[in-house]
C-alpha cells in the first residue's frame, strides 16, 4: 500500500480529538472514518479523496486544485479529490471538517437502495440460488 504517510499524519492529527474515528486500508490508501462512515482517504499519491453533501460538490470543486472524484470512468457523487499541493495545515483541516460533515451526515448506511433490516437483491451476474423444491407427497 503506498501513500503518502506525512498527509496520512496530517489528516490523524486534524482528526485528533474526534471520537469513533477508524483507519482502513482502501482504494490503495489510507481511509479515516467516523462511527463506520469514510469521511477521508489519503489516495495513493493523488492527495485526500473527501466526502461532501453531494449539494455542495459544485461550489466546492470551484476551488483550485479540487476535482469530483472519478472512479471507472464515472463521477462519485458527493465525493472529491483535492491534490496534495494545495493542502497546506489550515487547508488540510478544512477538507477533513467538510470530510467529517460528509460522513456524519451519510451515516452508516444500509446497502444501496435497500432500507435497514431489509434483504438486498443479488447483484448482477451474481449466481443466483436456484429456489427449493419441495418433495411432493403422494400418498
Amino acid at each position: 500500500m503506498t501513500y503518502d504517510r506525512e498527509l496520512a499524519d496530517g489528516v490523524r492529527a486534524a482528526f485528533a480529538t474526534q471520537p469513533g474515528l477508524s483507519e482502513k486500508a482502501m482504494f490503495g490508501g489510507l481511509a479515516f472514518l467516523v462511527d463506520g462512515a469514510m469521511a477521508v482517504a489519503v489516495a495513493g499519491q493523488d492527495g485526500l479523496m473527501v466526502r461532501c453533501d453531494p449539494a455542495l460538490a459544485g461550489e466546492l470543486v470551484a476551488a483550485h486544485g479540487v476535482d469530483r472524484m472519478v472512479m471507472r470512468g464515472r463521477e462519485l457523487d458527493g465525493w472529491l479529490l483535492v491534490r496534495p499541493d494545495v493542502l497546506d495545515d489550515e487547508a488540510l483541516r478544512r477538507w477533513v471538517g467538510i470530510g467529517r460533515a460528509g460522513a456524519a451526515a451519510a451515516g452508516v448506511s444500509s446497502p444501496a437502495g435497500s432500507a435497514p433490516g431489509t434483504a438486498r437483491a443479488p447483484r448482477r451476474g451474481a449466481p443466483r440460488t436456484p429456489p427449493t423444491r419441495r418433495a411432493s407427497s403422494t400418498g
